[in-house]
C-alpha cells in the first residue's frame, strides 16, 4: 500500500511538471504568434523594393517601426522563458527569429549597403548576442540562416532592378553577395539544416552572375571610376 502511494506521489509531481510546461508553451506560442504577424507586415512593406526605387527609404522607416514592436515581443519572451530552458523552447521562435535576422539585414543593406552584424541584429531585437548556456540570446545559426535568406532576396532584387532600368544595383548586389559567399566558405558547416541552406547559395550567386554578365555583353554596365579613361578622370577632377 505504501509503495502504491509513493508511486502516486511521483506521478502526481510529473503531472504538475507537465502542466507547468504546457502553460509556459502556451504563453510562448501566443507571444510568437504576435511577433510573427509583425514580421509578415514587415515583409509586405519591403516588397516595394522589387517594384520601384522611390519609396524604399519610407518602407525601411516603417519597417524599423515594426522592429520596435517586435522588440517588445522579444522582451516578453525573455520574461516567459526560464533562463535555463532556452534550448528547450527554442523551436517556438527559431523560424520567426531567422526571418527577423533576414529583415533587419535587408533594411540595413538597403539603407547603408553594409552587412548587419550579429550584435546589431540582436541589439535591434533587444536580446543578447552572446552565445550562452543560459539566458535568452540570438542563436548564431538563426542569424546565419537569416543572411542566407538575404542573399536569396537580393538575387531576386538584382533581376527586378534591371527590369526597371537600374543597372547599378546588380553590381552592388554582386559585390556584396560574393563577399558573403566567401565568408560562408570559411565556415566548417556540418551536414544539417544550415549546411543544406548554404548549398542553395550557389544558385543565388549564379543568378546574380548571369544578370551582371548579361548587362556586360549588352554594354549596359555603368562605368566605375576605375574603368574610366585617364583623360576623363582628369576632366572630372578639374
Amino acid at each position: 500500500m505504501s509503495e502504491n502511494v509513493l508511486i502516486t506521489d511521483i506521478f502526481t509531481k510529473f503531472q504538475h511538471s507537465l502542466d507547468s510546461d504546457q502553460e509556459t508553451r502556451e504563453v510562448i506560442r501566443t507571444i510568437c504568434k504576435e511577433i510573427d504577424q509583425i514580421s509578415r507586415e514587415a515583409v509586405t512593406y519591403l516588397q516595394i523594393i522589387h517594384h520601384k526605387e522611390e519609396g524604399i527609404a519610407q518602407a525601411c522607416q516603417k519597417t524599423r517601426g515594426l522592429f520596435e514592436k517586435a522588440r517588445e515581443g522579444y522582451m516578453k519572451l525573455k520574461e516567459a522563458v526560464p533562463p535555463t530552458d532556452y534550448f528547450k523552447y527554442h523551436d517556438h521562435w527559431r523560424w520567426v527569429t531567422q526571418r527577423y535576422s533576414f529583415l533587419i539585414s535587408l533594411v540595413i543593406w538597403l539603407e547603408v549597403g553594409v552587412l548587419a552584424s550579429h550584435e546589431t541584429v540582436a541589439d535591434i531585437l533587444g536580446i543578447s548576442a552572446v552565445e550562452e548556456k543560459e539566458g535568452f540570446h540570438l542563436d548564431i545559426e538563426d542569424y546565419l540562416i537569416g543572411l542566407l535568406q538575404l542573399c536569396s532576396e537580393l538575387s531576386r532584387l538584382a533581376v527586378n532592378a534591371v527590369t526597371r532600368g537600374d543597372y547599378n544595383r546588380p553590381l552592388q548586389i554582386s559585390r556584396f553577395v560574393m563577399e558573403l559567399n566567401a565568408g560562408f566558405r570559411l565556415l566548417n558547416l556540418k551536414n544539417d539544416h544550415l549546411r543544406k541552406r548554404f548549398d542553395a547559395l550557389k544558385y543565388d550567386v549564379k543568378k546574380i552572375e548571369e544578370v551582371v554578365y548579361d548587362l556586360s555583353i549588352r554594354g549596359m554596365l555603368p562605368k566605375t571610376q576605375e574603368d574610366k579613361p585617364e583623360d576623363e578622370k582628369s576632366n572630372e577632377a578639374a
